[in-house]
């Protein structure tokens, strides 16, 4: 009886561990399949990469920084424009000087 309880619990440790090699095949295939879905849903969804997305970040910040130094250019210009026209009009209210006979 020895001999046959022997074989028995090695037939039942062979059963055991085809059944978690299976099980593991089984997981593997159910990983691959989520996986497979996951990544076509994200296809689907039309997201930026992370790379684009900061790219296109910078430019914008890039962008931003241009579009300041160019507005205090211009309020730089307008100041001086409005200094030369006060400047122009304090000179013409000037009385012209007379000239000798």
């Amino acid at each position: 009886m020895t001999q046959s309880s022997g074989r028995l619990f090695d037939e039942i440790a062979k059963l055991a561990t085809d059944a978690a090699g299976v099980a593991q095949g089984v997981r593997r295939e159910a990983e691959t399949a989520v996986k497979s879905q996951f990544e076509r849903l994200l296809a689907d969804m039309d997201l930026v990469q992370r790379e684009d997305f900061e790219a296109v970040r910078e430019m914008a910040t890039k962008a931003r920084d241009e579009n300041d130094a160019l507005r205090a250019d211009l309020e730089a210009l307008r100041n001086e424009i409005s200094s030369l026209k006060e400047a122009k009009r304090v000179t013409s209210r000037k009385p012209a000087a007379k000239k000798p006979a």
